[in-house]
């Protein structure tokens, strides 16, 4: 006999079945939105453009050069006053303030003098450059700010108030081209999870004497919170109970034809058993 599914069950806390039906309609349709899209690149080699050069020093005292470029393809920080930021450095939230920039792999290159040097390059946004350039208060902040990152990513010790600014030249050596990522992690991602477990549970017959008048139930969801967690269909003579996160999943037929109508569930979060009480139909037990 074909199983009618009755999907009213676990009272209101189901309901929520048509909101996850909903959410599988929206992230297919955002799975074929994203396939007919081009695909992008996850990177993009960039050739930043002079802007000016920083002399400083090292802890050992040697000759560190820092090229400052800019670049369109780099994104711009918060737009900030230059009220605003002396409130910001002035609080306890200065280092929440972040500068996006691209910083280079050392190169070594030649002084005036023609000795060698280590040479790094700090790629900022292009528009964010010009409000350096406008500004000596903000150039300040940002250059402490690029020093200290060049100095964490690569293990050094930078002598910070010693910098000054190169007068007669923007860059030191060579600009090569730096690598930068193009492409965000995506915002809706397939769950790797494994296939659904078979939960334990147990079918018990009331009364035990005499011709069945219900079906009591009992399945055990150790890893469920909530009944919102859980999908419960019952057939004529089927249970079929689906877990939403993919943990559970339970599809019997039964040796009685039940009333999916008059049958009703709940969920035991103390215990994390799910009992569902199914009237038996009283003319049509086992043969």
């Amino acid at each position: 006999m074909a199983s009618q599914t009755d999907k009213s069950l676990l009272s209101a806390e189901l309901e929520e079945e048509d909101d996850e039906e909903f959410r599988q309609l929206l992230f297919q349709a955002t799975q074929k939105i994203q396939s007919a899209m081009p695909s992008v690149p996850d990177s993009k080699p960039i050739q930043p453009q002079p802007g000016f050069c920083i002399k400083t020093h090292t802890g050992s005292q040697e000759k560190v050069f820092v090229n400052i470029c800019r670049s369109p393809h780099i994104p711009p920080p918060p737009n900030l006053s230059r009220q605003e930021l002396e409130c910001l450095i002035e609080s306890d939230s200065a280092s929440s303030f972040r500068i996006p920039m691209s910083l280079g792999e050392p190169h070594a290159e030649l002084d005036n003098s023609g000795n060698g040097c280590t040479t790094y390059d700090v790629v900022i946004n292009a528009g964010f450059f010009s409000k350096l350039e406008a500004d000596p208060f903000f150039k300040e902040f940002f250059i402490t700010v690029a020093l200290e990152g060049l100095a964490d990513k690569y293990k050094m010790e930078i002598n910070h108030p010693e910098w000054r600014i190169l007068k007669n030249r923007k860059f030191m050596g060579s600009i090569p081209e730096q690598t930068i990522r193009t492409k965000s992690r995506p915002v809706i991602q397939e769950m790797d999870v494994s296939s659904p477990v078979v939960p334990k549970f147990t079918i018990l017959a009331e009364p035990v004497k005499g011709p069945p008048e219900f079906l009591l139930a009992e399945i055990h969801l150790p890893k469920v919170g909530s009944a919102q967690d859980l999908s419960l269909d019952l057939g004529q003579d089927r249970i079929l109970l689906q877990a939403s996160s993919g943990l559970y999943l339970l599809d019997i037929y039964l040796p009685y034809d039940i009333h999916p109508e008059r049958s009703h569930a709940r969920f035991h979060r103390g215990t994390a058993v799910l009992s569902v009480t199914m009237p038996l139909q009283p003319h049509l037990g086992p043969p």
